[in-house]
């Protein structure tokens, strides 16, 4: 009977430890499940944070490329707009250089213009009718290819004087016009464009 009595307490005994046996396991397994947890919880936050253990290789090449791309454009943009500056001063240089010699040509031709009008004006009294036409032609090519220039006379005969536009070589009688105003031309001045190519040389009214 004590036999039977001692080997029931032996036996409660281990299924005590049997059950306290499972609690630890129980409460170990909730204890790593929640470790696991804090760490799973732990992993985004240090990728949001971007610290170096957790970068990427391959994304810090690409943002160094990135950067590269950007600094080469912008390089590139700087190049063609100094580019597109050079080539703008360049024709602007070319269009004075052209203006300036075709005023200088023309300006040189004038003593011949001069001739031609002087001849055309002799032969209009000659009977020579072939040295006549000759002449004639000659100054109205002259004319042509002055105007091409656009080259004009400045024929201001009757109006004010203009110091801009003429030079006054002689003085006239009130009998001649206005005052103040030209009476006669004595050589033509002509006019490039909007620019003077050479004085008027007048006679004018006094006032």
């Amino acid at each position: 009977m004590v036999r039977r009595k001692r080997k029931k307490e032996r036996q409660q005994n281990m299924n005590t430890k049997d059950e306290e046996q499972l609690q630890d396991k129980a409460e170990e397994t909730e204890a790593a499940a929640q470790t696991q947890d804090a760490s799973d919880a732990k992993a985004p936050e240090a990728e949001e944070n971007g610290t170096p253990e957790e970068k990427n290789p391959l994304q810090e090449m690409l943002k160094a490329a990135q950067a590269k791309t950007a600094e080469y454009l912008a390089m590139a943009q700087r190049v063609q707009a100094d580019f597109e500056n050079f080539r703008k001063r360049n024709e602007s240089v070319r269009a004075d250089a052209y203006a300036e010699g075709r005023k200088d040509v023309a300006a040189m031709m004038l003593p011949v213009l001069d001739n031609l009008e002087r001849a055309a004006e002799a032969a209009a009294g000659s009977s020579d009718e072939a040295m006549k036409s000759g002449v004639e032609l000659v100054l109205k090519q002259m004319n042509d290819a002055y105007q091409k220039l656009d080259v004009t006379p400045i024929n201001r005969l009757g109006e004010k004087f203009d110091p801009n536009l003429e030079n006054a070589i002689l003085q006239g009688t009130p009998e001649e016009g206005e005052p103040g105003t030209v009476c006669q031309v004595l050589q033509k001045g002509y006019k490039i464009g909007d620019k003077v190519l050479r004085h008027a040389m007048v006679k004018v009214v006094p006032e």
